[in-house]
């Protein structure tokens, strides 16, 4: 779009000297709209993830972030949210169990033994899935006020989250969702001939895959808990006129039971960093300490508007994310950062780092940050998805649009302090 390009000369005209962050922002900051947006028709957006021809709930929200400060003053950014909102709410109400989904009823994608849909690319249940969604609704209201896209579509997307993490709650009792997966990737089966494991209710809501796509170890994913108390609260916030007070209630009521199961089951007492959050726990005392680079994970808790930057209990998470201790935190010759069980050992993340740089809290490790991603592109002036410790030259997922749009958004977050931050 030319309205962006001008916006981009004028950004960079004003806030970025002549060099290499110029060029990798701008680089970054096209690579979703050039290369991942298509209009299928008038009213609609359809955004795919990039070496992947399919449209992930999760992945096509975080991919527009960066254009939310346009939208309020262009109509044509606008219409391009209202398009993609309009898109996601249809697929939800399609199947709020899948998580990836076909621009057509074309029946591409993983043919595995779960319900099936033509529509649907992958069905892998993610509490984030249906969370991004609505906590994308809820920003670019914020930012535009504009109730367009908010309309009855959006209210029974709503409802159908609702009676789905309601089920996901008692999911051995109430639940009809299961996953099998044969062949090359069959360790993405649920236990249980598919069911998953038998986990007491707690108060969070079950999920069988994490953002990464990988499957949980144990289904109370606590990131992700977490970022549905965010969304359910901000969508309840709404307002009456565009979210009806009994829906709102039951929003509000079901984030305070999420919440008061992330309070109870979540945290733990580690020698080492104090009181902290886990990443997946079973409700029974079994819980994972380690974070993914995906998000939601709890590196990105004030990223996503679950705590402040300064909450005690997640300093103390971090100092732990941040270290050896997290067996998916690595330090290499080349840069130190988180990295995920979906990679390879060693390989730090570029959406890890950069999670990193936004939830910092002084202008020295952003610093390092910035001066870490601007070494390790590899000369693409992209970002990937994960890269060596030691040779950023190996590297994952050459055309990956989220890290490219987090990379942008944390530019323009840090717009203010961009000369200290390259200096």
């Amino acid at each position: 779009m030319e309205i962006m390009k001008t916006w981009l000369d004028e950004f960079c005209e004003k806030r970025l000297p002549h060099g290499d962050v110029e060029k990798l922002f701008r680089s970054c900051f096209m690579n979703t709209i050039e290369t991942t947006v298509e209009f299928p028709e008038e009213g609609d957006t359809y955004v795919f993830t990039g070496d992947i021809p399919a449209m992930w709930l999760r992945d096509s929200s975080a991919q527009l972030i960066p254009y939310l400060n346009l939208a309020k003053e262009y109509k044509e950014i606008r219409a391009m949210f209202s398009g993609l909102l309009k898109r996601q709410f249809r697929y939800i109400l399609l199947d709020p169990y899948a998580n990836a989904f076909n621009k057509t009823a074309n029946g591409h994608g993983h043919k595995d033994k779960t319900k099936q849909n033509d529509w649907v690319w992958e069905r892998k249940y993610e509490i984030d899935s249906l969370c991004y969604p609505l906590w994308l609704a809820c920003r670019y209201y914020n930012e535009t006020k504009d109730s367009e896209p908010l309309g009855e579509p959006f209210i029974k997307a709503l409802n159908t989250v609702l009676e789905v993490f309601e089920t996901e709650q008692r999911h051995n009792e109430r639940s009809d969702y299961s996953f099998i997966r044969e062949g090359e990737y069959a360790q993405d089966t649920l236990p249980n001939n598919g069911k998953g494991d038998e986990i007491p209710y707690t108060g969070m809501t079950w999920s069988a895959f994490r953002p990464s796509d990988d499957r949980c170890v144990y289904n109370y994913l606590v990131p992700s808990n977490m970022f549905a108390v965010v969304t359910l609260r901000g969508v309840a916030a709404l307002g009456k006129n565009i979210v009806p007070a009994a829906v709102a209630k039951r929003c509000v009521s079901l984030a305070d039971e999420i919440d008061g199961g992330v309070t109870r089951f979540g945290t733990v007492n580690h020698p080492d960093f104090g009181k902290m959050y886990v990443y997946e726990t079973d409700g029974k005392g079994n819980n994972l300490l380690m974070d993914d680079a995906n998000v939601p994970s709890l590196l990105s808790l004030p990223y996503i508007g679950y705590c402040k930057l300064d909450d005690p209990v997640y300093l103390n998470t971090r100092k732990f994310i941040l270290s050896e201790q997290n067996p998916y935190y690595f330090k290499g010759k080349c840069a130190s950062g988180l990295g995920s069980p979906h990679t390879p050992k060693g390989y730090i993340w570029h959406i890890g780092l950069l999670l990193q740089g936004l939830t910092a809290r002084t202008k020295e490790e952003k610093r390092e940050i910035l001066s870490a991603l601007r070494a390790t592109h590899a000369g693409t002036f992209f970002m990937h998805e994960g890269f060596d410790k030691d040779d950023p030259s190996r590297f994952t997922r050459p055309w990956f649009s989220w890290a490219n749009s987090l990379f942008a958004a944390f530019i323009i977050e840090n717009q203010a302090d961009l000369a200290d931050l390259i200096a």
